[in-house]
């Protein structure tokens, strides 16, 4: 027993005295313990750019000797020169080594100031209690948040299995919906071949009746025609000529009490005589509704609002295709006759379109079966390509998902589909992770997309900054963008938005899908203080 306390002891000394000599590696004053090494004492030293080798003696002896100022660690010798603070109990820090015995502490150990009379304490350790506080809360934050992160990655992955499970099943879906659309577009098709069919017959028979009723209009408006003009050629030279147009009083456009010259001309079409053919297919057109006038068949109206208000169906008036000269710039159809009368706003076309007053048609029992039919037909072919469209529209939603970069363990899963919103004085903004980001007035008012989802951006760690590019472009600049930093946090929240630059946004989303501790298992790296 006595001989393994020996051992026990002796053992505890040779570990004390190995941390003192380590505690005690030499090194000039101002130098970082990883770079002690470089620091050996000995007969000479090499300035650390290599181009010069001076005397040991000669480091830190407030001579700059070497260009690179590598021989003045530890004085203000060199303007470059670099002074390192090792501030155990705190943050290591270097600092200008103009700054050193300048009579300002700006070594919490009171290292740079040795020979100045600053006065400085060492405060390193009062420093960094509260930082060590701080890292220690951080800690704690991460071993939770690690431990939530583990939790949606769990979920993340059950989630992309969900899908996927439902992706095969969607898949045996997709095919049976295929082929339930392709047996009901051959049945629509036949049975829409045999309604044709039978609509055809009842087409062919209306489209002759319509023929048959347009050929008897054309041959009684013929005759009343001929009938016009043969009581208009009053001297009868088988010609209507101006002189006998000027006798119509229900030709006086202007209403002056006389038919002009002008006035005859127009319903002569610009001739001073026609024939009766001409008078049938150019004349008769613009003479008919005048006689219609005159006869009292309808009254024409006082004014263009009077004529608008008119609640004959049959009759719409237009005042500007009729130039200066009485000349007609209608485009209407073939089957509309035109009527002009002139107001005192100038003048006005009255249009008499024909309209189709023919009944339904009454399709017999068995027309009215196949029409049925073709329609039952038809309205399960559009449910059978809805069904199917809809399947599609699920497969190609599933299969963007699962191509979706959710992070190295699916973790960021949980957040598609999420939004987070922050407010301020002006705005609503709104971040939905892997779709966009938008911004509204909390006054009322649209949404403003400022960017719609891009990418991972993170610069040492990828997915520690979201991009969202493409967004509304801004009166007569870019297109908005949102750049979202992400912090843990033990709930995922929206925590501040900012514009740092005109329509460049950046954001900062708390979540404990990046909340991770360190690798090595040290969540505090201030505890390791250099010797």
């Amino acid at each position: 027993m006595e001989q393994f306390q020996h051992i026990f002891v002796t053992f505890v000394l040779i570990s004390c005295f190995g941390l003192s000599v380590l505690s005690e590696i030499p090194r000039p004053r101002g130098v970082s313990l990883s770079r002690a090494s470089l620091y050996s004492p000995g007969n000479t030293f090499a300035c650390l750019d290599g181009k010069k080798v001076i005397k040991f003696t000669q480091v830190n002896d407030d001579y700059c000797d070497c260009q690179d100022a590598s021989d003045e660690p530890g004085t203000a010798a060199c303007p470059q020169g670099q002074f390192h603070c090792t501030n155990a109990g705190h943050k290591p820090k270097n600092i200008p080594s103009s700054q050193v015995n300048d009579g300002v502490c700006d070594c919490c150990d009171a290292s740079d100031e040795y020979q100045s009379q600053a006065n400085c304490v060492n405060i390193c350790s009062e420093l960094g209690k509260e930082e060590r506080q701080r890292e220690r809360e951080l800690a704690e934050l991460a071993k939770v948040g690690n431990q939530l992160r583990a939790d949606m990655a769990s979920k993340g992955k059950a989630l992309k299995d969900q899908h996927r499970a439902r992706l095969i099943e969607l898949r045996k879906h997709q095919e049976e919906a295929e082929i339930l659309k392709t047996e009901r577009m051959q049945i629509k098709d036949e049975v829409e071949v045999m309604e044709r069919a039978a609509l055809d017959v009842y087409r062919e028979i209306q489209e002759r009746e319509d023929r048959e009723k347009r050929e008897l209009e054309q041959e009684e408006n013929a005759k009343e025609a001929e009938s016009t003009f043969t009581k208009y050629d009053s001297n009868g030279n088988q010609l209507v000529e101006i002189e006998e147009i000027q006798t119509r009083i229900a030709f006086d456009k202007n209403r002056d009490g006389e038919v002009s010259v002008e006035e005859a001309k127009y319903f002569l079409d610009d001739h001073d005589a026609v024939d009766f053919e001409t008078f049938k297919t150019l004349c008769w057109p613009k003479i008919k509704p005048y006689m219609m006038l005159d006869s009292g068949l309808f009254k024409p109206p006082e004014s263009v609002e009077e004529l608008r208000e008119n609640e004959n169906p049959e009759l719409t008036y237009d005042n500007n295709d009729v130039d200066e000269g009485g000349d007609e710039h209608s485009d209407d159809d073939a089957e509309e006759e035109e009527y002009e009368e002139e107001t005192g706003e100038g003048e006005v076309e009255l249009v008499d379109r024909e309209t189709t007053t023919n009944e339904p048609i009454e399709y017999d029992a068995e027309t009215k079966k196949l029409i049925e039919q073709a329609n039952g037909a038809r309205n399960l072919f559009l449910e059978a390509e809805r069904e199917l469209r809809e399947i599609e529209t699920e497969i190609g939603n599933i299969d963007d998902l699962l191509n979706k970069d959710f992070g190295p363990n699916e973790e960021f899963t949980p957040l598609h589909g999420e939004c987070f919103n922050f407010e301020d004085r002006e705005y609503v903004y709104k971040v939905c992770p892997f779709d966009k980001a938008v911004q509204q007035p909390k006054s009322g008012g649209a949404e403003t997309r400022l960017g719609t989802w891009d990418r991972w951006d993170g610069a040492t760690n990828k997915y520690s900054t979201m991009v969202f590019a493409n967004g509304a472009s801004c009166w007569n600049g870019p297109q908005r963008s949102a750049t979202v930093h992400l912090e843990c946090g033990l709930e995922t929240k929206l925590t501040s938005v900012a514009e740092p630059n005109r329509c460049e946004y950046v954001c900062t989303l708390q979540t404990p899908a990046v909340c991770q501790i360190n690798p090595t298992g040290d969540t505090n790296e201030y505890e390791h203080d250099e010797l």
